[in-house]
């Protein structure tokens, strides 16, 4: 059996069962209404940074699946492709992922009907390091402990259009109760990021967030998954955009006919509400059903 072992606990989220279910349960909405969001539900965005930063974002996603869902046998987790520079979609060969919450399980089922229709590779060593899935997996544990993960790196090219595609022909194919979730992170504006095309200052993290940030959210929300990898990659206003887009590409054939953004912040706007400073660098985070 190969497992997969947790390479940034301790680092974007705790590394000890306890606290680690203390931070869920703290990132946890009190309630998510079922009006107004989608029905059925098939799958959302979901941002990756540290849990203090994004958590509550990830969380609020997670939890709308399981308001809408109930049970989901698999979570179909697309990642970004943070130093996998490979031409297609790339699945871990793993059996199973750990976590300090205890074990997932692969849809190794899935994986192959993917591998053999040719939209995407098997390969552990681009999941090593990778966190933008990682992150999101002590949610699926707590909220959906018997649920199966099939864990995939996107790169920002045509081929996440494929593998949507593929994704949602599978779904249709077969009886499993299938989400799909897209992790990107948006805008990554400042100096330490070496992205500041409106300067420094509060004005310009501001239309890091209002401009550019809310171009990716539009095209998100009008399931325009050719739309925004283009506009991502020329504008930067996302780190995942290959992740997004397969999430796109998969909930519009599956019927989705626009997403419902939950909530939209930056990690700026974080810290100046948990600690009263602010950066001159910030990242965007959002929060999208479909």
């Amino acid at each position: 059996m190969q497992i997969r072992e947790p390479a940034v606990a301790g680092q974007f989220y705790p590394d000890d069962c306890e606290t680690c279910l203390a931070e869920i349960r703290a990132c946890l909405p009190p309630e998510v209404p079922a009006e107004g969001l989608p029905q059925p539900l098939v799958g959302g965005l979901v941002p990756h940074a540290g849990w203090t930063f994004s958590g509550p974002l990830a969380a609020l996603v997670f939890a709308a699946v399981k308001r809408q869902r109930g049970t989901v046998a698999t979570f179909v987790i697309c990642g970004a492709a943070h130093g996998y520079f490979g031409p297609k979609p790339v699945i871990d060969a793993s059996t199973a992922w750990d976590t300090p919450l205890g074990r997932t399980h692969l849809d190794e089922s899935l994986r192959q009907a993917l591998h053999d229709r040719g939209v995407a590779a098997i390969d552990s060593s681009a999941h090593r390091r990778e966190h933008s899935i990682e992150v999101q997996v002590p949610f699926l544990q707590y909220l959906f402990p018997e649920s199966r993960l099939l864990p995939i790196i996107v790169p920002a090219n045509e081929s996440a259009l494929e593998l949507g595609h593929a994704l949602a022909e599978q779904t249709y194919s077969s009886d499993a109760a299938v989400v799909y979730l897209g992790s990107t992170d948006l805008t990554h504006y400042g100096p330490r990021y070496g992205f500041t095309p409106m300067g420094i200052g509060s004005e310009a993290l501001h239309w890091a967030r209002d401009v550019n940030d809310r171009q990716f959210l539009d095209l998100a929300v009008h399931l325009e998954a050719e739309r925004l990898l283009a506009n991502a990659l020329e504008n930067g206003n996302a780190c995942g955009p290959g992740a997004a887009a397969a999430l796109l590409a998969a909930a519009r054939r599956l019927g989705a006919q626009k997403g419902v953004l939950l909530a939209h912040t930056d990690s700026n706007a974080v810290m100046l509400r948990e600690t009263g400073t602010a950066s001159r660098d910030s990242v965007g985070y959002a929060a999208i059903v479909f």
